[in-house]
């Protein structure tokens, strides 16, 4: 095993015994970040902020504009508590978008447990595309793949594939998803980078093989670039039922 390999490994096996001492099964967003990172997928650039002072540095060192995040691990679904600002373009207005999410969470879950805030760039809009893993009872760790907004919510266009997923599987599960067109090259828009794609499908692949304490991965969305992607939320459940790290 190379250098690079054993330190993301490490940074894994440290991730999932942190979550799993602290008897939590679904990773903070900072967390799935980190761990997909360690597996090669880009994700936007951010910062956990504890404080609104903190908030403001992050964002400084950032660059405007930004977003902001509740980070706690008793709220998944963070839209839902008023824990989310897009496009914040200035350091009061950071202020107080973490004032506004921190009362919104509070009034919301008092008893929720809450770190901050995490401070992300507004990545540049893109084709969107969402990249999932699971863990079938029967047969074991899959992959899916499909196009974002109505393709999914609407045509269910998507596709599976039995891990371990290698590249010429990875290209194939693009291909086959009827809104494939999309990341074409068409009129003054430029084509997607499929191969970056296809290398981010086979990485969560890896995932699902590599760390069998993970249930589920759920990146939503993937913008994908004429040159590389960007993961802009990442979402990872660990089952119950394991112990301790094979990664």
């Amino acid at each position: 095993m190379n250098r690079s390999k054993a330190k993301g490994s490490e940074t894994i096996r440290n991730i999932i015994q942190k979550t799993l001492h602290e008897q939590r099964y679904e990773l903070l967003e900072p967390e799935a970040k980190q761990l997909i990172e360690a597996f090669g997928i880009k994700t936007t650039e951010h910062g956990v902020a504890p404080s609104r002072e903190e908030a403001v540095r992050v964002a400084r060192s950032l660059g405007y504009p930004v977003a902001l995040k509740i980070v706690s691990p008793d709220i998944s679904h963070k839209t839902d508590v008023g824990g989310v600002r897009l496009g914040i373009r200035d350091d009061d207005s950071v202020g107080d978008a973490y004032d506004e999410i921190m009362g919104n969470a509070t009034k919301t879950m008092p008893s929720a447990r809450i770190y901050g805030v995490i401070v992300q760039e507004m990545a540049t809009p893109s084709t969107e595309v969402i990249i999932g893993g699971l863990r079938d009872p029967q047969f074991g760790p899959a992959v899916m793949f499909g196009l974002g907004g109505i393709f999914v919510e609407v045509f269910q266009d998507v596709s599976f594939r039995i891990a371990p997923v290698g590249e010429h599987e990875a290209f194939d599960m693009i291909y086959s998803v009827k809104g494939f067109r999309i990341l074409k090259r068409f009129r003054n828009r430029e084509a997607a980078d499929v191969a970056a794609l296809a290398q981010a499908i086979v990485k969560v692949s890896d995932i699902m093989v590599d760390t069998e304490e993970i249930k589920e991965i759920d990146l939503n969305p993937v913008l994908v670039y004429p040159q590389g992607l960007k993961a802009v939320d990442a979402r990872i459940i660990l089952g119950h039922s394991n112990g301790g790290t094979s990664a």
